[in-house]
């Protein structure tokens, strides 16, 4: 089990190393070259800047790619296995339980039509709910009707609410009618054992497509804050692959004036504390467009946007 921990690990490994490995082995790589007064040579053989980072931009834009890729592909899977073994160790638990054959507790959703479900036991082997809320919202986010069952069963394509009390509500939350109780009532409810079930899902262990769905599903249910800091990591999967590219193009400046020792060792603390800035600036443009400050998507792009700005910026000013 140790070993499938961290095995399981290899793939946000390589995300999250990949950045800094770019940058130390373009400090490296520069560095050494100027040092050598390789680029020098390369200068006064009529090559520029561009032609002389080329392959190691290519390089960093197919890296880019690579990471996009296993990001979406392998570390949403991954970090869910390794959360469930640490589970399983933590707990002292030798063998794997189904999902299916758990009782799942205290589950909440947003669901179609406005509506927020609170369930207090839910099975998904069994199709069955138990200690059953459900309130719908209108436009305003206001109130407009809830539900509460003792217990809920799936069957035939239809969710049977069993001890079910109904109570509307006018626009000033206050109740129509006297409640309706009904022993036994099919209710008109679109989402499925399935969907409950994968609604247990966190943002970190949805793939794109599953996260993109998900948004889609919620933006029937006005729940904005919900909606907009799941935009905001949406947008995150996209740019947040762009950082070794990114960070080659902030090291090449650093790099290229490395020559005496004093002055590298200056070099790589500067833009090892530069890509540290990034990280940092990074962090808090997430947290801000997720407090509603920033949009999703700028929140998500400001700190590769600026941080590009910077690097083509010093790039165009070296000598």
């Amino acid at each position: 089990m140790i070993g499938r921990y961290y095995l399981s690990y290899l793939p946000i490994i390589f995300v999250q190393v990949s950045p800094i490995a770019c940058l130390l082995s373009t400090l490296y790589t520069f560095g050494a070259l100027n040092r050598n007064n390789e680029l020098i040579a390369m200068r006064a053989s009529g090559l520029n800047i561009f032609q002389i980072t080329k392959t190691v931009i290519i390089f960093g834009i197919i890296l880019s790619a690579c990471v996009f890729w296993v990001n979406d592909r392998f570390v949403p899977s991954s970090m869910a296995l390794t959360e469930k073994i640490k589970s399983q160790m933590e707990s002292g638990a030798r063998k794997t339980k189904e999902k299916g054959h758990e009782t799942i507790s205290n589950l909440s959703m947003y669901g179609l039509k406005n509506r927020l479900f609170f369930v207090n036991k839910f099975s998904p082997s069994a199709n069955t709910m138990e200690g059953i809320i459900i309130l719908e919202h209108d436009d305003k986010q206001n109130i407009t009707k809830k539900i509460v069952a003792n217990k809920g069963v799936y069957r035939d394509g239809l969710w049977w609410f069993y001890q079910c009390i109904t109570y509307h509500f006018d626009d000033n939350v206050q109740m129509r009618e006297e409640p309706q109780y009904e022993e036994e009532e099919i209710m008109e409810i679109p989402e499925t054992p399935y969907d409950f079930l994968h609604q247990m899902l966190r943002p970190e262990f949805m793939t794109i497509s599953q996260l993109n769905n998900y948004i889609w599903k919620l933006s029937e249910s006005g729940a904005t804050t919900v909606i907009r800091n799941l935009k905001v990591d949406l947008y995150q999967r996209f740019t947040s692959p762009l950082t070794s590219i990114v960070i080659i193009l902030l090291g090449i400046p650093f790099s290229m004036v490395m020559r005496k020792r004093a002055t590298g060792l200056s070099s790589i603390g500067l833009s090892l504390m530069v890509g540290f800035l990034y990280y940092v600036f990074n962090a808090v443009s997430i947290a801000l467009g997720k407090a509603g400050v920033f949009p999703p998507i700028i929140a998500a792009s400001l700190s590769h946007i600026v941080a590009l700005t910077t690097a083509l910026y010093l790039i165009h000013k070296l000598p």
